[in-house]
């Protein structure tokens, strides 16, 4: 009797250790991998084609939770540091930032490493060497595009300004430097000035007013992001120098690449915002699951001008 009573107690145990084991294994088999993206803002056609990019990559991956998230403006650089801090107290499964300031977010980027968080940078490159690829545009190539461009379309000879992004962010100083390289190449054409307009549309229209006003006699301008380039196209037209003051932009958003058309703007740099928001979602899912991610994931870049105009419009 004793023994019946034995080996029913074994039994017994034995189903609760299956019964234990089975829902642990449905658990690890259910439990989402969050994934979260942090970009410098969601306010521009740019940030929302990234974030529609990384919704249609995610979907593609029924036990991927996404969620793209971001400070009101571009130069809310301490409210991005402080999303970042809340998802590692969440303890997400990977981050994907794109920086709004070097020297501001490494220190919180430190923290979400030692916490054993993967982390991958997007659209704006950094030195930081605890990230685990770059992903998005050469952005010193896609600047020296925009310097060739002018330099071929002003014979070699002129005077340009540039309208830049905030001071500090990589993905701006490098389009600058990329363009400076290329206008250094063609030494009839002067840089008459460098201004900074944060990436918003009202403040480089005032901007543009200003370098217009100091400069009349100025026949270029290179605008390092769309918002920009459509103040600088505001800018320009309010003073009654469409098509004396040729403006070229960066990204290709639609509004842009319809200006660029239109022949209001005369080129735009594309990039693939798209391409980078899949990109961060898969390599994100790689780093996760413990597998190789490439250390430079070049999303691409082009040059549209009214020829090709239409192509980007599809």
């Amino acid at each position: 009797m004793r023994n019946k009573v034995w080996i029913l107690c074994a039994v017994m145990v034995g189903v609760m250790l299956l019964l234990l084991v089975g829902g642990c294994n449905r658990a690890d088999a259910t439990r989402k991998r969050r994934i979260v993206i942090v970009t410098k803002a969601l306010d521009s056609e740019f940030w929302q084609t990234l974030k529609s990019g990384a919704e249609e990559a995610a979907r593609q991956h029924p036990d991927v939770e996404l969620s793209v998230l971001a400070p009101e403006r571009e130069i809310n650089i301490d409210q991005q540091v402080a999303i970042i801090e809340d998802q590692i107290l969440k303890k997400v499964s990977a981050l994907a930032v794109v920086p709004g300031g070097i020297a501001e977010t490494t220190p919180v980027l430190d923290k979400a490493r030692a916490a054993g968080i993967p982390v991958l940078i997007v659209d704006n490159d950094t030195t930081w060497p605890g990230k685990l690829s770059y992903i998005g545009t050469d952005n010193r190539e896609g600047g020296k595009l925009a310097g060739d461009y002018l330099a071929k379309v002003l014979g070699g000879r002129g005077k340009v300004a540039i309208v830049r992004g905030i001071l500090g962010v990589t993905s701006h100083e490098d389009r600058v430097a990329g363009f400076q390289q290329a206008i250094a190449q063609a030494s009839g054409i002067q840089i008459v000035t460098i201004q900074p307009a944060n990436s918003e549309r009202a403040t480089a229209l005032t901007v543009m007013e200003n370098i217009l006003t100091s400069n009349p006699d100025l026949n270029a301008v290179f605008a390092t992001s769309d918002q920009m380039a459509l103040g600088a196209m505001e800018g320009v037209a309010a003073q009654h120098l469409s098509g004396k003051v040729l403006v070229v932009g960066f990204d290709a958003g639609k509004e842009a690449v319809r200006a660029v058309k239109s022949g209001a703007i005369n080129a735009v740099i594309a990039q693939y915002p798209a391409n980078m928001g899949k990109q961060a979602v898969e390599a994100a899912i790689k780093a996760i699951q413990g597998e190789p991610v490439a250390k430079v994931i070049d999303t691409g870049s082009a040059l549209v001008t009214k020829e090709n105009a239409d192509e980007f419009l599809k």
